[in-house]
């Protein structure tokens, strides 16, 4: 995720996740409810796997921990002490995030220790039986590389004329999907050694309907037309076929982001045999509300900067490392002016899939 506090970081352009989030959290209250006791533990440890900075990293560990520590207060005599770990990837603004934490340092009530925690976690991050709480919020969708065989050449699997997996040929969704797999998979057997038994593990990613082809990422005609991913692959080929980008640069680029399916979410966590499901759910996410289009509608300039801004905040470091500064911000502003003058895009609702999974470790 884009660091800082300009216009174009996260912590500035998180409202989409946020709603995400606050869609999940009857599921995470409940999760939280039904969730075993650790009576005589002296401290109850959570982690926010894939944290990025602002506030909903900090909002959901403060929800966990308020909604726990009730529970230890209401049925045990013996409140515990809670430490909460925020990880992401080294490359996390991790300074803005513990900046964001800096009033509670201060304050004689803390309810919670704090630890960061760089890596992926599509690799071990804590010692052996050391969790009792997990949750990762909007970031399993994102791969942990670009699948190899789609930017090579030689590969029949080489997605050449396109930046992403949705409408392409089979052999790309199946790298994608097989990648997708592995990373999954990767991710279970190593919650699976860091949660310790009766612990929670919640997650909420981006997501397709039940049975539905992972050639089709999106959900309907107007979430295919209008989904930021289209309309950046889109930006990309105008600039292509005007001379702007090198065709080269576009080829061996593809965004590392796949929709899995509630049948290969299940299908992981029975490789996985350590966790059991209590709850898995297909929810959609609507872009925004009548009253919202009706205003993109009046000022498309606006929605399309804002658009734009939405967008670099998650993919702009991926693509900068690939093009270069000026290049990055020719897409950008491409795929800004796409937004802001089609009036056809206007008129149009995405709607984001998202699954949530709430699982016991066995």
């Amino acid at each position: 995720m884009q660091g800082g506090d300009t216009d174009v970081s996260y912590a500035k352009n998180s409202e989409a996740t946020a709603c995400a989030i606050a869609l999940s959290k009857p599921l995470l209250h409940d999760a939280i409810a039904s969730m075993k006791l650790f009576c005589g533990a002296e401290s109850i440890r959570i982690a926010d796997l894939g944290c990025a900075t602002g506030y909903n990293t900090v909002s959901t560990v403060e929800f966990v921990v308020e909604n726990l520590r009730k529970r230890y207060e209401v049925e045990l005599s013996h409140v515990p002490e809670f430490e909460a770990s925020f990880s992401d990837l080294p490359s996390n603004d991790f300074n803005s995030l513990f900046q964001l934490l800096l009033p509670s340092f201060d304050s004689t009530e803390r309810q919670y220790f704090v630890a960061g925690v760089p890596g992926s976690f599509y690799g071990r991050l804590f010692p052996s039986r050391k969790l009792h709480l997990v949750v990762s919020l909007n970031s399993l969708h994102w791969l942990s590389r670009i699948p190899e065989a789609v930017v090579n050449r030689q590969s029949p699997a080489w997605n050449k004329g396109r930046v992403w997996v949705h409408g392409a040929k089979d052999e790309v969704v199946e790298a994608y999907a097989k990648q997708s797999e592995e990373d999954l998979e990767a991710f279970l057997q190593c919650r699976k050694a860091e949660i310790v038994e009766g612990g929670v593990l919640f997650l909420l990613m981006a997501g397709r309907p039940s049975l539905q082809p992972p050639e089709n990422q999106l959900n309907d005609e107007d979430t295919r037309a209008k989904h930021p991913f289209i309309i950046i692959d889109q930006a990309w080929k105008e600039l292509v076929n005007e001379g702007c980008i090198e065709e080269e640069a576009r080829d061996m680029f593809n965004i590392p982001a796949y929709m899995r399916s509630i049948e290969e979410v299940k299908s992981a966590f029975e490789k996985c045999n350590g966790f059991e499901i209590k709850t898995i759910e297909y929810l959609k996410l609507i872009e925004h509300s009548k009253e919202k289009q009706e205003d993109s509608i009046k000022d498309p300039s606006s929605y399309g900067r804002a658009k734009a801004n939405f967008v670099q905040s998650g993919l702009r470091p991926l693509i900068e490392a690939h093009l270069g500064k000026i290049f990055t911000e020719k897409l950008f502003n491409r795929f800004e002016k796409k937004y802001s003058e089609d009036i056809n895009l206007l008129h149009k609702i995405c709607i984001y899939g998202l699954i949530v999974v709430s699982a016991t470790r066995k």
